[in-house]
């Protein structure tokens, strides 16, 4: 019997792994209708001519096109339902998943269903020079684009004198994702209400408290959540160290986190889709936020399912791609809990050195199941990583997997030992 043919939008090495190791790997076969490198790490996004690529590949490949699916954000998402309408394979609606990524959209959505577990939130322009006064928001509060990925542009506004200070930096830099991202809203047609926006930035009261994120998926209209996974922040920093897997919360407060995302999924109208919503829980306040709902698996979460459950959560990306109910995740990896870390830096300046190949083969030798990705090479500049959050930059990520949080933290601090940068930092600004 001949395969089904899945076709992964930026598809790298790293997954694909995951993707042959899936039970559907016997009967499905995976190829790239774009790699990782034409949508990650570039300087611009060209999202039609992305489309055209990504469309004569399938066009031209010698069998059936069975399904594409995307564990990336911006362009992915969107592409997946763009390609899926056009090859006539499943896939969710374009409407419903710009409803998902549009931030001021979603969140008005949002509020239609669940209230009480939004921000206030208000949408501005940051060309206008009276877009503080307008917001009627006490500060402090956050500020981010429409659209953005890893935290790109949003920044913690402390006052009036910050906000206008940092809008330079929102006019010049929103090019790189929301200025595409608007014009494929004009081009398939979005309500102008919409589209025709001139306020391309959301600023939100803050919502803090215990981090946490919902991998689910909808099939046929039935809103189900697999897994919560824990985002654990760097001290006194809004910049990620890591992800961790299965979340510590309490059950009753995961329960409360899902039945509000049923809520809010169900209002947005997402189906046949994977999905993972963000989400606070204040302790003090007794109180569960929505932070933002994104239509896809999370890449980043992939290894730590794959260590706890014994196969990775892409399991549910290729059922759905397929047409068909997802089968249940259950517990039969190779260890109790699991961590995606992320190295990180404060200082501006230009790499000179990277852990090399054989200190991480030490590390992976005396850590079975360990993984490590270098995301810098020497002679980079780190203002050159594109998709940086504002506050830090990543040099690596590594995957760990353990007995308890224990563990994690214990290898994590030998791993950390072995894997050595060198960063020239930039000279000090002095301001006379």
């Amino acid at each position: 019997m001949s395969k089904k043919n899945v076709f992964i939008i930026g598809l790298d090495d790293f997954n694909r792994e995951k993707l042959e190791r899936l039970p559907q790997a016997g009967e499905c076969a995976f190829h790239g209708a774009l790699d990782k490198s034409d949508i990650r790490n570039i300087d611009a996004f060209d999202v039609p001519a992305l489309i055209d690529k990504a469309t004569a590949t399938m066009e031209a490949f010698d069998g059936t096109i069975d399904a594409v699916a995307t564990y990336w954000d911006f362009p992915g998402t969107l592409m997946v339902a763009i390609l899926a309408e056009r090859f006539g394979v499943p896939g969710p609606s374009l409407e419903v998943m710009f409803k998902c990524e549009h931030k001021y959209w979603s969140r008005l959505e949002q509020q239609k269903a669940i209230p009480g577990n939004v921000p206030p939130f208000r949408a501005f322009d940051p060309h206008d020079e009276n877009a503080y006064g307008k917001l009627q928001l006490m500060p402090p509060f956050w500020i981010k684009p429409i659209k953005s990925y890893r935290s790109f542009l949003a920044f913690e506004i402390s006052d009036e004198h910050q906000f206008y200070g940092v809008m330079e930096i929102c006019r010049d830099r929103q090019g790189f994702i929301v200025e595409p991202f608007r014009q494929l809203l004009k081009t398939y047609d979005m309500p102008d209400e919409i589209a025709g926006m001139s306020e391309t930035f959301v600023a939100e009261s803050p919502i803090s408290g215990a981090q946490c994120t919902l991998e689910g998926y909808v099939h046929e209209g039935n809103v189900v959540v697999y897994g919560v996974v824990d985002s654990i922040r760097t001290p006194d920093s809004s910049s990620f160290s890591r992800y961790e897997y299965p979340s510590a919360l309490p059950l009753e407060i995961q329960h409360r986190m899902i039945d509000v995302a049923r809520l809010a999924v169900g209002q947005i109208g997402l189906d046949n889709s994977p999905f993972n919503v963000e989400f606070f829980y204040d302790q003090t306040a007794d109180k569960v936020w929505l932070l933002e709902i994104n239509p896809r698996v999370s890449q980043a979460h992939s290894d730590m399912f794959e260590k706890v459950v014994g196969i990775s959560h892409l399991s549910v990306m290729v059922d759905l791609a397929l047409g068909r109910k997802p089968k249940p995740l259950e517990r039969a990896g190779q260890f109790n809990v699991a961590a995606h870390f992320m190295l990180r830096t404060v200082d501006r300046g230009r790499v000179t050195r990277i852990p090399s190949d054989e200190a991480i083969a030490r590390i992976t030798q005396r850590q079975p199941g360990t993984e490590v990705k270098i995301a810098v090479k020497p002679g980079q500049h780190l203002t050159e990583l594109q998709g940086q959050d504002m506050y830090s930059f990543e040099l690596a990520q590594v995957y760990i997997g353990g007995r308890d949080q224990m563990e994690l933290l214990d290898k994590y601090d030998e791993a950390l030992a072995a894997l050595q940068f060198d960063i020239e930092k930039d000279p000090e600004v002095v301001v006379s």
